[in-house]
């Protein structure tokens, strides 16, 4: 074995696995499977244009040369992003622990309730801090938050409102540009009309339905909106706040004018710059918008035995269930960074928050007041941590700054803002003033005078309390806070135990050389809006990240900036959108989708301004032909596009792709290919060789970036040459093509830290190795499928019989014997498996997807297991529910209690298989009760006995 090669590393399967594998499958070897797959017609005929892998050892030294191509500036910038401490005991437990960043979303509460609990402290801390009733598990970033509160009071507009076509939203002139670019970029195919202004020019015409406002403002200024709040209301004008989290602690919050949304990134509470991202934006409102809030919610319910249990909440609102009836087509939480934020503040409690914010504060007046001293002016007002400077030539000061490694926001020639945090010492404070002194030829013999206090009013300062909670005022030493986070760990099932074959979301390994970088301070202390040159090491990775994604897919470029799969889906059809218009035919519409795609599909089309059209599958999986050819040829004259996933949800490569996307460009529309399922093309076929014009692909699946126990996801767009026009730009720093759309999310580049993981995943594989990862996947989810054959049926097949990367298995016919699909991913918690998607596509099914870095040992366990639980189904009876399915999962509690009441043993119960004994992972709940949790919604910490049933 080559020690060198990461391809050995990452494949689970070994060279002489095969032939037991070859022989289960009845292949005689690998070309045989993949032509027995494959449509011939699609194959690639020539390799990946792309360089053989490198060693781990060969991309950490790489990386690390890279990275000293990063300029490491102290960073005043501000607009939304600001350098923050990430404690040590975080950082070594959460971000570089794969108990927490393999973890998959909770679907699967039982499995998941350390991460729910955390993500429930992050509500809390949220809903404490902003003064609101109800807060979500965190969004993508500040901007799409922003975004989601306009689309949300759109839809929350009163009868009459909606009658008399009210669609006037106001924001003012302070909101962050990357969050007006965003408003910009929704607003358009939903036909709202944007409004910009001063707040305190805004007349309260009952022709607008919604406004929102920054606090404090993008340069700094503090202002008293209670008045403003009162007089919307009175005009049923319904109130969003972007507000800075931090100032949050000393400042009134907004729930308490009485606004209906506040939003705003969590970033400064301990995550990293990360030239952009990722970062878990939050968004928190009143609870009689429950069913309207986006995203996922964290909600408290009990188990089975009446024990407190945590699970995501109203789901029904989601867009799995509602498609393009869904709320939003946010799919991606930030859980990773939101259980790091809500660490920070579990970690530092209240009184550790005041004295931060006190002190970046304190240090924003002490700075004003030099300045002052030295006979500058400072024009704002009231500020938390940054303040505005009047100076005489702000390219000379650039120059002294950027000398002494300092990046300061220049507005124009005669103004800066200069933002504080609370990485910023005293000497720092000091270097600043006196580069303002060097830049205007004051003499200050570096007497620095000190400022004795702020300087926000009364009226404008908190007086609630805020983090009461005992999870906040309990583990302050990182003894503690170690433990309480290990204690988290236990109760959650991630990749460091077992293999999650979830179909459709492609939980391969995220390797720990991927993973490292992320933690160098030359990659995660660069704000998204230094110049250019500061940041040339992340400019030659993103661009050769881009330039590698465009040999994958087969197409002419790429963009980076959506950050997340469903953020990618509506970029993508923004683009085509953008196409249409830019050729006079800004009246195609017509969205056809299949009706077995993913639900964020449709809801992405309803967002980009687009009809949605429902094609049928025929009795196989597939796309019916017939029925798609029909209602193109209805719509041909305003058809814009067919979504579509290739291979199929169903786990086919359908052979009548290419025909399917030459119906489509025949009569006038774009093709948009969802890339969830890529992790079966690369290599062997791509999205431009089947007729796509444009694709996202999920970095979070197929190029290793891990699901963080649900986000960060990214989900950057690759598109044809006619597309490239129109990539979509930033309004600070410019990217994206010449003719581009508004932003799709804050950052130039999105959430670029984690490109990082993709670029070294696509690296160290190399052309071969990339190859070779998909055949893995290929041949592991045939040989699921052939050892389960007989016991479980398989409902679609390609022409020859094969699975793609996927298969789905049919659990329907167990209803005889009593058991739902349900049944079976419960059970398997008690092998020590976390379940395969449950009823997606297809209710009553399981959707297995092995991934190619599994070995062919965990595999045979997982079939095992699975075989096992066919045994126990065919002796339940549906008659007798009390049988060892229906109790399942049976957690340490039941197994050691008293009593045992049970018609089957307790080793049957926790030990069904003799491998579980040797590695027993623990359910810490039963089954929760979904039904009590969304009657009795509660969604921050409060013991579970307060909201007991009457």
């Amino acid at each position: 074995m080559n020690t060198e090669t990461f391809a050995a590393r990452h494949i689970g399967i070994a060279e002489n696995d095969l032939s037991k594998m070859f022989g289960t499958i009845g292949v005689d070897n690998m070309e045989q499977l993949i032509y027995e797959t494959i449509p011939d017609d699609i194959r690639l005929k020539e390799p990946l244009n792309l360089p053989k892998g490198i060693s781990e050892h060969e991309f950490l030294a790489h990386i690390q040369k890279l990275s000293e191509k990063n300029q490491i500036f102290k960073s005043y910038i501000g607009l939304g992003y600001h350098e923050s401490l990430t404690p040590s005991v975080i950082k070594r437990n959460i971000l570089e622990n794969a108990g927490w960043y393999t973890a998959y979303t909770p679907y699967q509460a039982e499995i998941a309730q350390g991460r729910l609990e955390a993500l429930l402290n992050f509500q809390t801390m949220v809903s404490d801090l902003t003064g609101m009733e109800l807060a979500n598990a965190s969004l993508l970033d500040e901007s799409t938050a922003a975004a989601e509160a306009m689309t949300m009071l759109f839809e929350l507009r009163s009868r009459e409102q909606k009658k008399n076509g009210v669609v006037k939203f106001f924001v003012s002139e302070e909101i962050l540009p990357q969050t007006l670019s965003l408003l910009e970029t929704r607003a358009i195919p939903l036909g709202i009309e944007l409004v910009v202004g001063n707040h305190e020019n805004f007349g309260f015409s009952e022709d607008f339905y919604g406004t929102i406002l920054q606090y404090p403002g993008k340069f700094g200024q503090v202002n008293d909106y209670a008045g403003f709040v009162q007089k919307a209301k009175a005009n049923e004008i319904k109130v969003a706040v972007a507000a800075d989290i931090l100032s949050l602690v000393l400042l009134t919050p907004p729930g308490e004018w009485g606004v209906d949304v506040v939003v705003g990134t969590t970033q400064r509470f301990g995550i990293p710059l990360g030239y952009g991202g990722p970062h878990a934006a939050f968004f928190a409102t009143k609870e009689e918008y429950k069913r309207n809030i986006p995203g996922r919610i964290i909600g408290i319910t009990k188990d089975t035995d009446g024990n407190r249990a945590l699970r995501m909440a109203l789901q029904t609102r989601e867009q799995h269930i509602k498609r393009d009836k869904a709320t939003s087509n946010i799919c991606t939480a930030q859980v990773l960074l939101a259980v790091m934020a809500g660490m920070y503040a579990v970690y530092h409690g209240p009184n550790g928050l005041k004295y931060i914010a006190g002190k970046v504060h304190g240090q924003a007046s002490q700075l004003a007041k030099t300045l002052e001293s030295f006979g500058f002016e400072q024009l704002n007002s009231c500020y938390f941590d940054t303040i505005r400077v009047k100076v005489k030539n702000s390219i000379a000061l650039r120059e002294i700054t950027e000398g002494h490694g300092i990046n300061l926001n220049y507005i124009d020639a005669e103004t800066v803002s200069i933002s504080l945090n609370e990485a910023v010492s005293e000497e720092d404070v000091k270097t600043i003033a006196l580069c303002f002194a060097e830049a205007h030829g004051i003499k200050t013999h570096d007497a620095v005078p000190l400022a004795s206090e702020g300087i926000i009013p009364n009226a404008l300062q908190r007086k609630t309390p805020f983090l009461e909670h005992e999870v906040f005022n309990a583990y302050h030493s990182e003894t503690e806070l170690m433990r309480y986070i290990k204690k988290l760990e236990r109760k959650d099932l991630a990749l460091n135990h077992s293999m999650i074959s979830l179909g459709s979301c492609t939980m391969k390994l995220n390797a720990a050389s991927e993973m490292l970088p992320l933690s160098w301070a030359h990659w995660g202390n660069i704000h998204p809006f230094v110049p250019l040159k500061q940041a040339q090491g992340y400019q030659e990775m993103l661009k050769a990240l881009e330039s590698q994604l465009n040999t994958i897919t087969g197409f002419a470029a790429t963009s980076l900036q959506p950050n997340s799969g469903a953020q990618g889906e509506y970029a993508g059809l923004m683009v085509i959108r953008a196409y249409h218009e830019s050729r006079g035919e800004g009246h195609r519409n017509i969205c056809l989708i299949p009706a077995s795609a993913h639900g964020t599909n449709p809801a992405s089309a309803v967002m980009a301004g687009m009809k949605v059209v429902v094609t049928k599958t025929d009795e196989k999986g597939n796309i019916d032909v017939a029925d798609l050819e029909e209602k193109v040829q209805l719509h041909s004259e305003n058809l814009a596009a067919l979504m579509v996933t290739y291979p199929s949800t169903h786990g086919v490569f359908e052979s009548s792709i290419k025909q399917i996307t030459r119906l489509i460009h025949e009569n006038g529309g774009q093709v948009y290919m969802d890339g969830a399922n890529m992790n079966a093309q690369v290599g062997l076929t791509n999205p431009a060789t089947i007729g796509a014009d444009v694709c996202h692909l999920n970095l979070h699946k197929t190029f290793a970036i891990p699901h963080g126990g649900g986000g960060p996801g990214v989900g950057p767009i690759c598109v044809a040459e006619q597309l490239k026009p129109f990539l979509p730009t930033n309004p600070v720093i410019e990217t994206g093509g010449d003719t581009p759309i508004s932003a799709i999310s804050a950052a130039p580049w999105g959430s670029a830290l984690v490109c990082l993981i993709s670029y070294g995943y696509i690296k160290m594989l190399g052309t071969g190795g990339l190859t070779n990862a998909t055949k893995a996947a290929i041949l592991n989810a045939n040989y699921i499928k052939d050892r389960l054959k007989g016991k479980f049926d398989v409902l679609y097949t390609g022409e020859r019989g094969r699975a793609a990367h996927e298969m789905i298995i049919d659990c329907r016919p167990f209803k005889a014997n009593g058991i739902e699909v349900t049944d079976i991913a419960k059970r398997l918690i008690d092998y020590g498996f976390h379940a395969p998607t449950v009823s997606f596509p297809v209710a009553g099914t399981l959707m297995i997807e092995p991934t190619e870095s599994e070995s062919l040992a965990e595999l045979d366990r997982f079939c095992d297991a699975m075989l096992s639980i066919r045994k126990e189904i065919d002796e339940a009876s549906a008659d007798n529910p009390n049988n060892v399915l229906k109790n399942a999962p049976h957690t340490l509690g039941m197994i050691t209690h008293d009593v045992w009441e049970f018609p089957y043993s307790r080793q049957q119960a926790a030990f069904p298989l003799p491998y579980v004994a040797e590695n027993k992972f623990w359910p810490s709940i039963r089954r929760t009760d979904e039904a009590f949790g969304d009657r009795n919604l509660m969604c921050t910490c409060a013991p579970i006995e307060a909201y007991a049933e009457a």
